[in-house]
């Protein structure tokens, strides 16, 4: 499977770009996140692992806490990617 696929595997289901949302205002720990989302923690943890997968995430262990963050230059790869498809479908509009 390349990147890409491993890229829109994770942000296909909800509660994966719920968590990439909720990145957005910092990093997090693994419990605070599991916390906010009606799912057993092993569920959890394969949403964080596709996550990682797929280089939209980054963690770090301090401790026994994991705490997750967003891979930013990753997520500017993927929207300068859909930027530049919008742009190609829009020239072949015109």
């Amino acid at each position: 499977m390349s990147s890409t696929d491993h890229i829109f595997k994770a942000l296909a289901d909800p509660t994966r770009r719920e968590v990439l949302r909720r990145l957005r205002q910092g990093e997090m720990t693994a419990g605070d996140l599991a916390a906010c989302f009606n799912v057993s923690k092993p569920s959890m943890s394969h949403h964080f692992a596709v996550l990682k997968e797929a280089g939209l995430i980054v963690s770090r262990r301090s401790g026994q806490t994991i705490w997750y963050g967003l891979n930013t230059s990753v997520l500017e790869d993927v929207v300068v990617w859909a930027m530049a498809l919008l742009n190609d479908e829009e020239g072949k509009r015109t």
